[in-house]
């Protein structure tokens, strides 16, 4: 089990790019706490500490690359940017380019529960990593990760923070149609729901959601929305 799971690890550093000096660190950062906390023996360290520091170093990269890419945007604008490209849904959509979900170590309940593809938790887990990677490498390893994982396709990561507004300017405004949402399903426990919403031109699916809120999920939705009428060439 452990020389398999090793083996994974391997296959994630080939993707990532990167070696661990101290691979201890990796798998920590892959680790849910619903996992160590069923090693009752051994019970391990999860990625909540690392999270933390993956949280500090992410917001300092990114704000550079902004600060030195945009000289003349305003700080209110700069900070926008900013929560565009390191909100939870957007490091989500990093977390599944990377396929992240597939090396999460989950306790049973929590891998039961769809743990492995929420939002919340492979975007802490994204996260986790770069604290990884910056306590193994250095910021220069921190930053050259950030760089090719996060601050690339910007295009896509603005689209999805202005996905609600924008969608309603395209549809209303340029397509004179008429936008609705609809939710499709509520599940979880009253603590840890999970809502299911679907947005519509008139009486045409045009892409559905999931989110920890609803406003969330229609974010998601619409955001779906957009990439779909871009494929067809309505944007």
């Amino acid at each position: 089990m452990l020389e398999e799971y090793q083996s994974c690890l391997e296959a994630l550093e080939e993707r990532m790019g990167y070696s661990f000096q101290n691979r201890a660190l990796l798998r920590q950062a892959l680790t849910h706490s619903s996992f160590s906390n069923e090693q009752r023996i051994n019970r391990g360290k999860n990625y909540e500490r690392l999270e933390f520091l993956g949280d500090a170093v992410l917001e300092l990269v990114t704000s550079e690359f902004l600060y030195k890419t945009h000289r003349l945007v305003p700080e209110g604008e700069l900070t926008k940017m900013r929560a565009s490209m390191v909100c939870e849904p957007s490091l989500a959509i990093c977390a599944r380019d990377m396929e992240l979900g597939q090396f999460m170590l989950l306790g049973r309940g929590e891998e039961a529960m769809g743990g492995r593809d929420r939002d919340s938790i492979i975007s802490d887990v994204m996260e986790a990593v770069i604290g990884a990677v910056y306590l193994d490498g250095g910021m220069e390893a921190a930053r050259s990760f950030v760089n090719r994982f996060v601050l690339a396709d910007l295009a896509d990561r603005q689209l999805f923070y202005d996905s609600k507004s924008s969608l309603q300017e395209l549809v209303q405004g340029k397509l004179k149609k008429e936008l609705s949402y609809e939710m499709l399903e509520e599940s979880g426990p009253e603590h840890d729901k999970l809502f299911r919403v679907s947005v519509h031109m008139d009486d045409r699916v045009l892409g559905t959601g999931e989110g920890k809120t609803k406003k969330a999920a229609e974010q998601q939705a619409a955001y779906k929305a957009l990439l779909f009428l871009r494929d067809t060439e309505c944007i």
